[in-house]
């Protein structure tokens, strides 16, 4: 089993940046692959980024050059992989959610963002 938690939520303004951050509770390197998704508030949740154990990334085309997905594969390194968000706009409001691929899917409970115009 693992648990995710997100944090790094909150409050910004368009145009700013916020780093969010999925804890997992097992050693992340043989975790094949790590993604965020955002849930806009009453819509579904969609794929924003996608890293794998290889360190390759994918990006929803909305958030390419703006948006990096990070995670340290060193067995010593924290459990955690990150979503740095540059130049954030107001339709990148919603719930940003950890999802890990390891056996089955696994997902954190969200980390909240708002982007204010």
């Amino acid at each position: 089993q693992v648990q995710l938690v997100e944090s790094g939520g909150g409050f910004v303004q368009a145009g700013g940046s916020l780093r969010l951050s999925c804890d997992a509770s097992r050693n992340i390197f043989s975790i094949n692959r790590m993604a965020w998704y955002r849930q806009p508030p009453g819509k579904q949740r969609e794929l924003v980024a996608v890293i794998l154990s290889d360190l390759s990334t994918t990006y929803a085309d909305t958030v390419k050059g703006r948006f990096t997905i990070s995670r340290d594969n060193a067995k010593s390194a924290k459990n955690t992989v990150y979503h740095q968000m540059n130049s954030v706009k107001p339709e990148e409001t919603g719930d940003y959610h950890c999802d890990v691929y390891f056996q089955q899917d696994y997902w954190g409970q969200g980390t909240q963002v708002i982007v204010s115009s």
